[in-house]
């Protein structure tokens, strides 16, 4: 997989605007994460990366050790100032840390004409699960996302341990994973997309998709790496890349799914823990 073609986005020529897309997420200080890995994807598939930081967290290799909050009210100003002046192209929540921040993030997102049934997609990667499976999100938060914020997403991508907290579907073969897929989708998006990256009982990487209707299964090879930090934000970032470009939702997450693979391909060992999806081969080698 290291020297497979990754298609990839178109790039504005020098000297003109690239699109615009933005991150609705925490900061992550050890650099594998958060508005890190968004922004690093946005910037390697040529789009001009915006930013509404809900959180500043203290974290490295080894795991998150706290984090401090934003005000509601300056998350929300940020994604007003930034779609009222510069516009953009699509947008991804990643971390939302609160009840009162994932209101905000929701009643501007409407206000800005964003969400499904807007001019500007809206992907949802409900981060209330660590890496290790742990609750990130109070219960009261679980239920805020669900009931404010899932209704407003163009697709929602949640890992195996998130899909649990939010539906109570524990997902262990195909027959669950559809069970969970529709699950997803009775919550309001579009497209609710179940990733595999966690489903060990396939040799496979095995993802779902799922608009209420139609299933659409997407899989790759299974990267054997211990270096996977980052790969939901990388995945739902590399979504929002596509969607800004017009792509179909299916088109945009097997777009994502291939540039995610490679990144994990590419992985690196960093600090005395996980190390973090790299997508960082696209500067030396364009495909």
């Amino acid at each position: 997989m290291t020297g497979a073609r990754v298609e990839l986005l178109p790039v504005a020529p020098e000297g003109t605007t690239p699109v615009g897309v933005m991150t609705v997420a925490g900061s992550d200080s050890g650099g594998g994460a958060g508005i890190q890995a968004d922004l690093r994807t946005f910037a390697l598939l040529g789009l001009h990366g915006c930013v509404a930081v809900t959180a500043v967290t203290v974290q490295n290799s080894l795991g998150v050790s706290g984090f401090q909050e934003i005000e509601p009210d300056t998350v929300a100003a940020q994604i007003r100032c930034v779609a009222d002046d510069i516009g953009i192209g699509a947008v991804k929540t990643g971390m939302l840390a609160s009840a009162p921040i994932i209101d905000a993030v929701a009643a501007q997102c409407r206000a800005s004409g964003i969400g499904r049934d807007a001019a500007v997609p809206l992907v949802v990667d409900p981060v209330c699960a660590s890496m290790h499976g742990n609750q990130l999100l109070a219960d009261s938060a679980l239920d805020t996302l669900r009931d404010n914020l899932f209704p407003l997403a163009t697709v929602v991508s949640p890992n195996l341990d998130e899909v649990r907290l939010i539906t109570g579907i524990d997902v262990v073969d195909a027959a669950t994973q559809r069970d969970a897929a529709k699950a997803l989708h009775d919550l309001g998006p579009s497209w609710a997309l179940v990733k595999g990256g966690h489903l060990r009982s396939s040799d496979e990487s095995p993802d779902l998709l799922y608009d209420g209707s139609e299933f659409v299964e997407l899989t790759h090879e299974r990267i054997d790496t211990p270096h996977d930090h980052g790969a939901g934000d990388t995945l739902a970032a590399a979504i929002t890349c596509a969607l800004a470009h017009g792509y179909t939702v299916p088109d945009a997450v097997a777009f994502a799914k291939a540039w995610v693979t490679r990144g994990l391909a590419a992985a690196y060992p960093l600090g005395a823990g996980h190390g973090p999806v790299n997508p960082l081969w696209r500067v030396g080698d364009c495909g």
